[in-house]
């Protein structure tokens, strides 16, 4: 009589199946002579939130471009929903639909409003009608709490207000990942809550976000998973309560003991 192996229990059963959003092997990337990224590796899964932080000139910036191709690693494997990035152009593409990115110089155009701002990607590259760009560019309008500024320009916003803007666009393009690159910290200190406000928001919708940042009281809030980068190389991973209450590394201890003094 042939028996049957036990089921395994059902947490089993989805980690052994749930592969990363994002793989990130070993990835290296020099400018010329100086390597900024020293075999890093870094896995994310599907909703997961990952605040990467570190000193300046750490390489977190460069990590999360090489993401979606707007810098390109020397060596090391990127995988996103199981797609290589390489110098293939259709992968690039692929990959790039379902990432949105957000700077910390907010990257509008000064020349269209709001809702130009925030149709001209969904009518480009997805066809859409211009009713139905703007339909969704009023919703992710409102999703921010800024619909009333639509026929606006950006530069009759406040800096929080565009940010919001640039979160808005992003969401336009309906990805299942967004990468913020130092969002606030473009910012005056009373701006910077309601951007922080609206990204923890987009965080309990259970998007999938990599988030370079030195908000640690939202690293602490929102994050899954902090990584500490130094000179280029992954120090240290942990989950915020490690992280802070315990952190392994000496090199992690002294940016904490620095940076939660101000």
């Amino acid at each position: 009589m042939t028996q049957t192996a036990p089921t395994p229990p059902l947490a089993a059963q989805t980690a052994t199946a749930a592969e990363p959003v994002i793989q990130m092997k070993n990835v290296s990337k020099w400018y010329g002579q100086f390597q900024v990224l020293h075999e890093v590796s870094l896995d994310v899964a599907k909703g997961e939130r990952v605040v990467v932080c570190g000193p300046s000139g750490s390489g977190k910036s460069t990590l999360i471009r090489c993401i979606n191709r707007l810098e390109v690693h020397q060596s090391g494997d990127i995988f996103v929903n199981g797609l290589e990035m390489t110098d293939n152009v259709k992968n690039i593409d692929k990959i790039r639909r379902n990432i949105g990115m957000v700077f910390q110089n907010f990257n509008l155009f000064p020349h269209l409003t709001v809702l130009e701002n925030l149709t001209l990607g969904p009518m480009l590259t997805r066809q859409m009608k211009k009713s139905a760009a703007e339909e969704l560019a009023m919703h992710f309008l409102r999703k921010v709490r800024i619909p009333e500024q639509a026929q606006k320009y950006p530069l009759q916003l406040s800096g929080g207000q565009q940010q919001r803007v640039a979160i808005a666009r992003s969401l336009c393009m309906e990805p299942e990942i967004m990468l913020f690159d130092e969002p606030t910290s473009a910012l005056d200190p009373e701006m910077i809550k309601e951007v922080l406000d609206t990204m923890i928001e987009l965080a309990e919708s259970g998007m999938t976000m990599i988030v370079v940042t030195h908000e640690m009281g939202f690293a602490r809030t929102v994050a899954d998973q902090v990584v500490f980068m130094a000179e280029g190389r992954k120090i240290e991973a942990a989950p915020p309560e490690e992280f802070f209450g315990n952190p392994r590394e000496e090199r992690t201890r002294a940016f904490l003991d620095q940076i939660l003094k101000h």
